[in-house]
This record gives C-alpha cells, structure tokens and sequence, in this order.
C-alpha cells in the first residue's frame, strides 16, 4: 500500500457519522489534583470523593500502546490533561517517550500552573511548547477561595517562567458570575499587556459534586459585551488548532493588540467542528465531554486485546460520537467527574 493510500485509509477511519475528522485525543494522566477549585473538586466535598488508585490507572506502556494506535489512523495531536498531569509520578518521561512517537505533530499540556516552574525547562526539553494554563482569579484571596489553597504566587510565578521559556500561553478562565466576573476586564487587559491568549469558558454543569447553578452562568455574549469596554473585538478566522475557542483580536482604545478567546459549550456549543476524543484517567474512551456514554478500553487492554481490537473499540467510539450534547433542552447536567474525564 503506498503511502497516499495509508494516508486516506488512516483519514476515513477516523470520520464519524457526521462527516467529522477525529484528529486529536485528549489523555487524563490522572484524577488526582493539588487543588481544590469549586467546579471540579469542591474541598467541602473531599472527604467523599474518591480517586483512583495506581493500579487503576493506565499504566505509562498502556497509554503509549494507544497513542501509536492512534496515531497510526490518523490522530495528529494529544493533550495531556487530568486532575494535574504534572503531579503523576514519572510524568516527564512520559512526556519524552510520547515526543518520539512518529507521526504525532503535537503535545499540548493543560496545568493549573502550580507545579509548572520546576518542571518548565524539562517539558521545554520534551518538545512541548503549548501550554493551558487554568487561572479563575488575579487575587490572591480569591484564588485561595475558589482553589481551596493559597498557591497564587506560586502559579504566577510559573506562568512568568513559562513565557520567559518561550512557551505560546493561554489562559483559561471559568466564568462564574458573582464569583469573578468582576475581573474580565482585568483578564483583557492582561490580554493586551502580555504574550497570553485568554480564554473565557462559560461554566458547564459537569460532575454531581459540581457548584453549577443558573446564577452562577453568564454566556459568552454577556462575556463580549463586558471586554468590549475596553476596546474592539474582532473576529479572526478560525483553525482547526484553536479547537472549540472562538478566537478575536482586542484592540485596546490606547492601541496595544491581543488576542481573547470565548469556549462556548451552552450559548453557542461547537460540537458541529468538535475533532476529539477523551481518555478518562480511569481508562474509559469518551466521544463527548457533556454525554456520559463511555467505553472501557481498559478492561479490553488488559484481557490482552490484539491492536485490532483496540482500534475497533477506538472506531466504534468515533460511530458512535452524538451530534451534540442536549444540556440546553434537557436542562440537567453532565454526572460525569471532571477531573477524571479531564478538563
């Protein structure tokens, strides 16, 4: 077979019901976390939340196997998420066995920034150069308030590392009304200010342990309205590689440029262009963040599944991808554990 055809072989595997291109796999390393933020681990709720244990885990070789599975029809890019990716012990060589896989363009790291200043230059080594970082407040009192710890500094601190290393940073903002909405503005002039692309997330009802309400929702409308205070938003053309941000230039009214993106999963949803899987940290594939439906690609690894029945399982996912999620008209929310599934 020449490669042209491997090439559109690996394509139509990949292609869902919907004429979707699956090219990208999100990876939760782990369920575990060294924060406690209101909307995916609430530390009033710690003492009942369980997390899973090594063994249940996917072990480092298990997760290689799938990447170069997946690779091999088709993917492209991963994304390492969690809980933290960076407290799993050995991670950072992980992170190298995963860079020498041929075929993978990309890794990308979504952190909470708190371990990232340590770990920074050896991630940089990797071949890393993407960062998420998750960042709901610039005070520290409130950041302590909705993390559950008081790491702000600490979190800063990696972030300055990561852009003095040349990272390309984006910042991704929960927007909870009465908790900080008062500081979008804020989060836009930093846009302006730094070599950050900031992203405002609508909140999501993800998770039965979640503080999701009504009240607490404020749409990306509302977002724009608020930021366009302080200068002009202009849309840019899209990429596949913005994944589900719509992405704008901010043009500040003293002239300084920047860039602000808005993930709109209830207002405006992108489940028409969604191009991902997820692996959950217990081993599950799940084809959509707000749809509970799951397969256990763990059980099948570990009866000793031959790599074809791997990616039969991987295929049969894709078939079986929903057009999208229903939040809106069933009103009820995702029960699924976001540190888990992975943020």
């Amino acid at each position: 077979m020449s490669t042209s055809d491997q090439n559109i072989h690996s394509s139509n595997e990949l292609v869902d019901m919907f004429s979707r291109t699956i090219s990208y796999l999100r990876l939760s390393l782990t369920d575990r976390c060294n924060l406690r933020c209101v909307y995916c681990m609430p530390v009033d709720n710690d003492k009942g939340l369980e997390v899973l244990q090594h063994e249940d885990l996917l072990s480092y070789e298990e997760l290689l196997r799938i990447v170069k599975l997946v690779v091999g029809m088709g993917m492209n890019k991963i994304r390492l998420t969690g809980g933290e990716p960076l407290v799993r012990r050995g991670v950072m060589n992980f992170i190298e066995s995963l860079s020498q896989i041929n075929g993978l363009d990309e890794i990308r790291l979504t952190t909470n920034g708190v371990l990232l200043h340590e770990k920074a230059e050896g991630l940089y080594r990797a071949g890393i150069r993407k960062l998420n970082i998750s960042l709901d407040s610039m005070r520290p009192e409130r950041f302590m308030k909705i993390t559950g710890v008081d790491l702000f500094h600490r979190v800063w601190q990696g972030i300055e590392t990561a852009e003095r290393l040349g990272f390309d940073v984006k910042l991704n903002v929960v927007a909870m009304k009465g908790v900080n909405d008062d500081e979008f503005v804020d989060f836009a002039r930093l846009a302006v200010e730094k070599p950050y692309q900031v992203r405002f997330i609508e909140f999501m009802p993800v998770g039965d342990r979640s503080t999701w309400n009504e009240a607490s929702y404020i749409s990306s409308t509302e977002l724009k309205k608020r930021i366009g205070d302080i200068g002009v938003l202009e849309p840019l053309p899209g990429s596949k590689m913005d994944g589900p941000a719509r992405v704008y230039s901010l043009t500040s009214v003293d002239g300084l440029q920047g860039r602000v993106g808005f993930i709109s999963p209830i207002s405006h949803h992108f489940c028409d262009t969604c191009n991902r899987l997820r692996l959950t940290s217990a081993g599950r594939l799940r084809a959509c963040l707000l749809n509970d439906k799951e397969a256990d690609l763990k059980s099948l690894l570990r009866k000793g599944a031959t790599d074809d029945e791997i990616k039969g399982l991987i295929r049969q996912t894709i078939l079986d991808k929903p057009k999208g999620h229903t939040l809106a008209e069933d009103q009820a929310r995702c029960s699924g554990q976001m540190s888990r599934i992975g943020g």
